[in-house]
């Protein structure tokens, strides 16, 4: 297992899902760790569950983030993956969901990186891991708002390498097929068949499932861990080959 003792790191969006599981797994390889969410409650209880410390935080606030940042102090480790979704085409997507989904998935991750990364470079050191998509590399259907966000977080994910990794931080993005989230599968729950619901949406992946948490969170912890130091500027594909014909 890879180590993170006697580093710090603040994953964003960790009150649940990936963010939690990536969290944990910090926690698990020696690192110290900020859980950052909007929602203090859950956020307290998996702080308290896997021994790491709580913030509130709100990533479309560039206020918040900035707060954040002088409470926390100097990261070692940056995980952005606070993220909201949006079904829909052309014809379903409101200029506000576009809007709604731009702050958090695109300008929270900038938001966050302007707070902390400064402090990163001054160190000469640091791994920053966004969460994309493979929305952020292939288009989805129906996802029209969501795909044009994570093609953006890999954009910038690329754009920061290129600024700074001479400076000795590093920027990587994950891009996950689809993820056994708790909100996935209460989402699979209001189907007549739930079964075969998980079937068709697992079918994009050439495995026939869908990822864990832990799948991604395992990922996460290499991008942040010292033996990934000639990695920066990559879009890890976590697909279950969705892309491979792509």
């Amino acid at each position: 297992m890879f180590s993170l003792k006697n580093k710090t790191a603040l994953v964003t969006g960790a009150a649940s899902g990936i963010g939690a599981a990536i969290a944990e797994t910090f926690v698990q390889a020696g690192a110290n760790v900020w859980i950052a969410d909007r929602n203090a409650a859950e956020g307290k209880i998996v702080a308290e569950r896997i021994g790491g410390r709580f913030i509130v935080l709100d990533v479309a606030s560039e206020t918040d983030c900035a707060q954040a940042a002088q409470s926390v102090g100097a990261l070692d480790i940056l995980a952005n993956v606070a993220g909201i979704g949006h079904v829909g085409s052309l014809l379903s997507t409101a200029s506000i969901d576009l809007d709604k989904l731009y702050a958090v998935n695109v300008r929270g991750v900038f938001n966050c990186c302007k707070a902390f990364v400064p402090a990163m470079l001054e160190c000469k050191s640091g791994s920053v891991i966004n969460m994309a998509s493979i929305a952020g590399v292939i288009a989805v259907r129906e996802r029209l708002a969501y795909t044009t966000t994570k093609f953006a977080v890999v954009g910038l994910t690329k754009a920061l390498a290129l600024d700074h990794s001479n400076a000795g931080v590093r920027f990587n993005c994950i891009c996950p097929g689809r993820v056994e989230t708790p909100f996935v599968l209460a989402r699979l729950k209001e189907y007549p068949d739930p079964q075969a619901a998980y079937r068709d949406m697992a079918s994009t992946q050439l495995n026939g499932r869908m990822l864990k948490p832990e799948e991604v969170a395992a990922a996460a912890l290499y991008l942040a861990a010292d033996e990934s130091a000639m990695v920066t500027g990559s879009a890890l594909m976590l697909d279950g080959g969705w892309s491979a014909g792509k």
